[in-house]
This record gives structure tokens, C-alpha cells and sequence, in this order.
């Protein structure tokens, strides 16, 4: 099967809407859409623990799908993994633009030059669950950094 198919719901949610079609870099892309999404979806943010790991379950589930449908690992299409990992991000900071600018900021690093134990991660979990944990495990981290420093200011 040729992937991404749009008229599919797994793959136009693997694409977050079609953002994974975008070129360069589909993943800068995709977690710039969900920062952006997440900002303005502000009326969200109390329900942030309820609406996150049903995200979560379902960016697992479609990332599964993918990935069989896919001929490679990790698809660049596939970027509800970043959505993810970026919404995970934003939930453990205040909702303010420049934090969440740093966010991305860090996410992204973290996403593309994959650390410890994002790495180790990206190297020995296969299938849905790999191409979601790495994602998920640098928006803790970026998330965490930046909440870290705010509370020790």
C-alpha cells in the first residue's frame, strides 16, 4: 500500500491533517501546529490530564496502523508522534508564548539529535510504540527543563 493516503483515517491522523505532507521537515511542522493549537485551545488546558493520555492512546493506535502500512520505520509522514511529544511539553509549563516558544525550542533539539535515553529508545523499541515513546519521552524532558528552571527562580 502506497502511504500516506489521505482518505484513510489512520493516515490522515499519522499526518496530523496533512501537516506530515509538508516539506522540509514534516516534524518541525507538525509540533509548530500542535504549540499553536495548544495556545489558542487555551479553554483546554484545565482538562489538560483527561484530554492528554486519550491523545496519547490514540496517537499509540494510529502510530501502530502506520507503521504497518508504512515501508519504512518511522515514516517522515507519521508526525502525530510529535504532536504528541509536543503536547507533552506544554502540559507541564505555564500557558505563556515565550515558554512555549522554548518548548519547541527544546523539544525539537531533543527530537532531532536524540539524547539519552530518547536514543536508546529510537534504537531498540520497534513498531507503533517506538516511533510514539521517543517522541513522548523529549517532550518530558523539554517540558521538564523548562519547569525545572521556573521553579527554581
Amino acid at each position: 500500500m502506497s502511504f500516506p493516503k489521505l482518505n484513510k483515517p489512520s493516515h490522515l491522523l499519522a499526518t496530523f491533517f496533512g501537516i506530515g505532507l509538508l516539506k522540509p521537515a514534516p516534524g518541525t511542522w507538525s509540533s509548530l501546529a500542535a504549540a499553536l493549537l495548544w495556545y489558542f485551545l487555551d479553554f483546554l488546558h484545565p482538562h489538560t490530564y483527561v484530554i492528554l493520555p486519550i491523545f496519547i492512546l490514540c496517537a499509540w493506535l494510529v502510530c501502530i496502523k502506520a507503521d504497518q502500512d508504512s515501508e519504512s520505520k518511522d515514516n517522515s509522514f507519521i508526525v502525530i508522534d510529535e504532536v504528541a511529544g509536543m503536547l507533552v511539553a506544554l502540559s507541564l509549563i505555564y500557558h505563556e508564548a515565550i515558554l512555549y516558544f522554548f518548548a519547541f525550542l527544546l523539544f525539537r533539539l531533543f527530537d532531532i539529535f536524540k539524547p539519552w535515553p530518547i536514543s536508546w529508545v529510537d534504537k531498540n523499541v520497534k513498531g507503533g510504540l517506538g516511533i510514539l515513546l521517543d517522541d513522548l519521552i523529549a517532550g518530558l524532558l523539554a517540558g521538564g527543563i523548562i519547569f525545572g528552571i521556573l521553579t527554581n527562580i
